[in-house]
Formats: C-alpha cells, sequence, structure tokens
C-alpha cells in the first residue's frame, strides 16, 4: 500500500476509534448571529450602504460551538454553560439540539444570553455588534447551580460511557461563565477526567490545572510569557536558532551586534512592535497589532508587517539582534526575514509555556498561518492552514479544538492529533458562516469514502476492526465474513458479494494486499492495485467494511472478527474450507456458494492478453475452467487452499 494511503488511514482509524467517547464541555456560551444583505445604494443621510436583509441564520458559539463541533465529529458531548433566558437562549438550545448536544446549561434570569450579530453584504462582514455584558457575574445562587450542574453532567458521561473518565473541556472567554469558584472546583476535582484540554484567554488564571492541552492564540502566548517576567536568554544561541531557521545556516547573527532586550530595542531601527493591551476585549482569542515601535522618530517601516505605532509597555517586538524573552515583551530576530516570524517564536518558547501553565501539550495557534504544536517528548509539529476571508474562519478554533482533544483522549500520537485537528479546522472554512466540523468532512479531507448511512466508516484498517466489531456486537448484528484478491471485479464478485450480505446484518470483506496477491497468483499480478481494488469494493452497496490484509491466509483477521458466517465460493463442502476448523472452533458457521459459469479473473485477463497478442479477441476454444463466484477455480484437480481469487 502507498505511503500516503497507510498514512490516511492510519488518520482516519484515529477518526473511527474517537466514535462515542464522552467529552464535557464548560464555559462561556454564546449565540452567533449571521444577517445577510443586499446594498446597491447609499443613503442620503450620510455616505453609508442602505441594506436590505435577505435572511438570517444562528449558530451556537464560543463553547457551545465547541460542544457541536465534539458532536458531529462522532463524540458524546455534554455542555454545562449559564444561559440567559431569553429568545437568544432559546434559540442557542434550538442549536445544541439540532447537532446532538447534550444540553445541560442552566438557566440565568436577569443574565442575558451573550450574542455576536455579524451583518455581511456579499460575503463581506460589515460590522458586528455585540451583546452581553461580560461584568454581568454569576449569582451565588447561579454558581451553586453551575457547580451541581457540572457534577452531575460528569456523573452521567461516567455512567454513559461505562466508567470511564470522561474528556474536559474548558472554554475561558472572560465572559464570566467561570467564576474563580467554579475554576476552584475544576483543579480541585482534575482527578475525575482524563483528557483535559484549555482554551483561556487567561491562561494565568487556570495555574493548578495540569491540563493535558492548552491551545491558546499567538496573542494569548505572549502575554502569558510577558507576565510571568521569563528572564532573558542568551541571544547569541537564540540568534544562531533563529538563523538556522531560516537559512540553515550557523550563522549566529546577522549584523554582529546584540544588545539586551529590556528596552525592546535593536541595533537600528528597522525594529517592530506588536502591542498587547493589559485589558483586552472579552472577545475570545485575540491577535496582536503589529507596527513600528514607539520611542523612535526616525524609524522607518519595513518589509515585514506594518501598522500604526502604538505605545504601550506590555509589548512583543521583533528586532534584529536575537531572540529573548522579558518582563515586558518578547523579542524576535527580524534580518532572518520570513523564515523567522511567529511560528519561529511560538516554537521557541513551548517549553516555557508548558512549564507555565503546567500542560503536557501547548498548541500555538496561528490563524491563517496554522499552528505550533510541542509536548514533552519529541520534535515540535507545524501545521498550515489555507487563508479564507474573515467570514470563513469564525468558530474554526473551535472545530481545532473539539478534533485535537478527541484525538489525544485515544490517546492518539500528539503528531496524529495535531494533524486531525488542523484538517479539521481546514475543512470547515469553506463558506460564510460559524464553522462546524462533521466527520464526514474531516473523513472526505483524509481523502476517505464517505461513510454509510449509519456513520460507519467502510474503509478500515486492521488495527480498527477489534473496536468495529465490538460496535456492531453491542448492537445485536451479526457479521459475514468473506476474503479474496477481487483482482478485475465482475459479475461473479458482484453476485457473489450479494448472496454472502444476505446470510446476515453486514459484510465484512477482507482483500489481499498487492504483495500477498503476488505471490499468491505470481509476479504480473495483481492487475489492479489495492487502493482500486478497494474502492470498488467499498462502493457496493452490498458491502460494509473493506480491509487489507498482508498475509496469505485470512486466519487472523477471523480470530479478531469472530464471524457469525465465513463464506467461501466453490462447489465443494464446506467440511474442505482450509478455515472452517478454526471459523467453528470460534463459534461461527461456515459456507459456501455456486459459482456463474464462465466468469472468472483469469479468464477475463487471458482474453485481454489474446486480444494484445492478435488484434481480435478469440472467441473459440476450450471452455473457461470452472469458477466460484468470486474467481476461485475448482474442480476435482483444483487444490483447496485460502487462498483468494
Amino acid at each position: 500500500m502507498a505511503r500516503a494511503e497507510a498514512e490516511q488511514l492510519r488518520l482516519a482509524d484515529v477518526v473511527q476509534s474517537w466514535l462515542g467517547r464522552p467529552v464535557l464541555v464548560i464555559g462561556d456560551a454564546m449565540l452567533d448571529e449571521w444577517r445577510f444583505a443586499d446594498s446597491d445604494r447609499l443613503c442620503r443621510e450620510a455616505p453609508a450602504p442602505v441594506l436590505t436583509l435577505r435572511r438570517r441564520i444562528s449558530a451556537a458559539g464560543g463553547a457551545a460551538n465547541t460542544a457541536v463541533n465534539i458532536a458531529t465529529l462522532g463524540g458524546r458531548s455534554v455542555l454545562v454553560a449559564p444561559v440567559g433566558a431569553d429568545a437568544a437562549g432559546d434559540e442557542l438550545h434550538d442549536c445544541l439540539d439540532r447537532a446532538g448536544v447534550w444540553d445541560r446549561t442552566i438557566s440565568q434570569p436577569g443574565r442575558p444570553t451573550p450574542v455576536k450579530r455579524r451583518m455581511l453584504a456579499g460575503d463581506q462582514i460589515l460590522l458586528r455588534e455585540d451583546s452581553g455584558d461580560p461584568e454581568d457575574s454569576l449569582s451565588d445562587v447561579g454558581v451553586d447551580c453551575l457547580l451541581t450542574a457540572l457534577d452531575c453532567a460528569s456523573e452521567e458521561l461516567r455512567a454513559a460511557s461505562r466508567g470511564a473518565a470522561p474528556a474536559l473541556v474548558i472554554c475561558d472567554y472572560g465572559l464570566g461563565a467561570l467564576p474563580a469558584p467554579v475554576r476552584s472546583w475544576l483543579v480541585a476535582h482534575r482527578d475525575r477526567y482524563g483528557t483535559v484540554a484549555l482554551d483561556a484567554h487567561d491562561l494565568a488564571d487556570w495555574r493548578g490545572l495540569a491540563p493535558t492541552v492548552v491551545t491558546p492564540s499567538f496573542a494569548e502566548a505572549a502575554r502569558l510569557l510577558a507576565r510571568a517576567g521569563t528572564a532573558a536568554l542568551g541571544t547569541a544561541a537564540l540568534g544562531t536558532a533563529a538563523q538556522d531557521n531560516a537559512h540553515g545556516s550557523g550563522d549566529a547573527h546577522g549584523s554582529g551586534d546584540a544588545r539586551g532586550a529590556g528596552d525592546g530595542r535593536g541595533v537600528d531601527d528597522r525594529e517592530l512592535h506588536l502591542e498587547h493591551p493589559e485589558v483586552d476585549p472579552a472577545d475570545g482569542p485575540s491577535e496582536l497589532t503589529v507596527g513600528a515601535a514607539p520611542g523612535g522618530a526616525g524609524m522607518r517601516r519595513t518589509d515585514g508587517p506594518t501598522g500604526e505605532p502604538t505605545p504601550g509597555e506590555s509589548r512583543v517586538a521583533m528586532t534584529r539582534d536575537g531572540l529573548s524573552v522579558t518582563g515586558t515583551g518578547v523579542t524576535v530576530n527580524a534580518e532572518a526575514g520570513a523564515g523567522v516570524d511567529r511560528a519561529v517564536l511560538a516554537e521557541s518558547r513551548l517549553a516555557e509555556l508548558r512549564a507555565h501553565t503546567g500542560a503536557a501539550v501547548v498548541a500555538v495557534t496561528l490563524d491563517t498561518e496554522g499552528a505550533v504544536v510541542g509536548g514533552a517528548d519529541g520534535e515540535p509539529a507545524r501545521s498550515h492552514s489555507t487563508p479564507v476571508p474573515a467570514s470563513h474562519a469564525v468558530g474554526a478554533g473551535d472545530a481545532y479544538l473539539a478534533a485535537m482533544t478527541l484525538a489525544l483522549a485515544t490517546d492518539a500520537p500528539l503528531s496524529t492529533a495535531a494533524q486531525l485537528a488542523q484538517f479539521a479546522a481546514t475543512s470547515t472554512v469553506a463558506g460564510t458562516g460559524t464553522c462546524v466540523c462533521h466527520r464526514e468532512d474531516l473523513l472526505a479531507a483524509l481523502g476517505r469514502p464517505a461513510s454509510d448511512g449509519d456513520g460507519r466508516q467502510v474503509q478500515v484498517s486492521a488495527g480498527s476492526l477489534a473496536e468495529i466489531v465490538a460496535d456492531h456486537r453491542r448492537a445485536g448484528r451479526s457479521i459475514v465474513f468473506t476474503n479474496g484478491c477481487f483482482d478485475v471485479l465482475h459479475r461473479g464478485h458482484v453476485r457473489y458479494l450479494e448472496q454472502a450480505r444476505a446470510l446476515g446484518d453486514l459484510l465484512m470483506v477482507a482483500v489481499n494486499s498487492d504483495g500477498s496477491v503476488r505471490r499468491l497468483k505470481g509476479a504480473d499480478r495483481p492487475v489492479n492495485p489495492v487502493e482500486d481494488r478497494c474502492a470498488l469494493l467499498a462502493a457496493m452497496s452490498c458491502v460494509d467494511h473493506v480491509v487489507v490484509f498482508e498475509e496469505d491466509s485470512p486466519a487472523a483477521l477471523i480470530e479478531t472478527v469472530r464471524p457469525d458466517v465465513y463464506v467461501k465460493g466453490g462447489d465443494y463442502p464446506p467440511e474442505l474450507v482450509p478455515e472452517a476448523p478454526l471459523v467453528r472452533r470460534l463459534g461461527g458457521q461456515v459456507r459456501t456458494l455456486g459459482y456463474v459459469p464462465d466468469r472468472s479473473t483469469s479468464a477475463i485477463i487471458d482474453r485481454i492478453r489474446a486480444y494484445g497478442q492478435q488484434g481480435v479477441p478469440e472467441v473459440a476454444g476450450p471452455p473457461p475452467e470452472p469458477v466460484t463466484e468470486h474467481g476461485t477455480a475448482t474442480g476435482a484437480a483444483a487444490p483447496l487452499t485460502g487462498k483468494a481469487p
């Protein structure tokens, strides 16, 4: 199997493995409202467009959208959050119900549901109106109700998952849903949860939580480092790292002059300033304003990001004299050019971010530039995104957080979790609206075939069979199993598989790998690679699952699946099927199906070769050998083996 195909199968296996994974989401829930309008004239009172409203849609936002993404990705999602007793709250409840989220929100009379209303014309956001005051704190009664709901939802999820510890996602965007008593409760009860993911506007509020993963934006990560007062690091070593990253060389200093970063200034006027005010708007993840640093009247603009100069001491500065962190800012070498950017800065600070947050994994999100992810072991993972209009990316971070949490909850490797999270975020930004990633969309982004109507993936790997079979057993389904090469799919195969499917509730087809076919059939087989053979089988309505095996015999798969019915083609009795003793020992039946005369893969290949040699197909000749439904030659002289056609 090609390496890319194997990688896609591996990622799809992880998506398959998180089906039904219990996840509790708590935090700031809000309603996103989108108003689409047309405009073809300006009003007389002012140079402003006159808008004609055409349609309006609403969607879950914030923590609620994270819960929705977990549900649509296949997890078992529960949301605990305060929601106002108002029309916006009613709409939010409807959004949760439609997505299949277990709604355990608590009603807060007198405290409105936060709403973000966006007005668009021609796919362009013209304005946004926010309602819901972050200063509207929860009452003491509201805090008690929230803690009770949190405790009950945790136990409800544990019971539904047969005692397994649920994952926890915390979405703290500073809107008042997570006051100090709730944060303290979550820190104190950390051991009730497995994977814990934290997306917080101010990470310093969550000291002691020891989350599995934190997902700060670049601005949030920079703020945490600045407030932590990290001592400046040696610019020589960091300058070397920066230059190596950008140019692949060992030249440590572009200018040969390095200064202290206490004032955030470089050796010349090429400094850039990234402003981060002390008090940020309570608007979820934010980014930094980029411009020339204050304090230099003669400072000229650079070829890099530009903007208006802004004062302030809590800043992140880009200079040409090295990479360091101080109590008032962060600096990064700008001399290296495009090679040194926010991703390089974030990557160089992953260890410190882990230390300050107590997290095992830090994923610094860089909006249109993707993300940088790092854990205790291994190299940082870098993912990339495709730039899209701002109206297409609203909520993409929620999809990223949901997929990252689900992947880590299934013990997926960090690099895999990072890949899937980026795929989830990227696959949602095709159109305007709040981003929601569906399981089918993620599988499509991975290049896998769409699942069937029951949400089951058709093409699966041998490693995922045990869990897939367990799901079917819990649902009371009987499994029919067969195997073969299926090199050139023909009418005999189709009829054989349809008859096999009729013997149970679902049909699982094991397909010999290319190497296995060569060993069984010769160096000139298979005609079609395994990817093509599997794709054709997966497209058949009678086939529920397709799995590839490398061995010459499917015995290992049979032991994993323990089929209710094992089917082979041929006119010999089931007792002569080589796999029969194994199947019966496992409690299954063995059935053989009759063959279709004049239908075999070998006969088709021979006719094609004859046509190529003679220019015309051979019409006359000896009668074709008898074949089974799936192409195995039969008859008195035919050896009975477990080999497939």
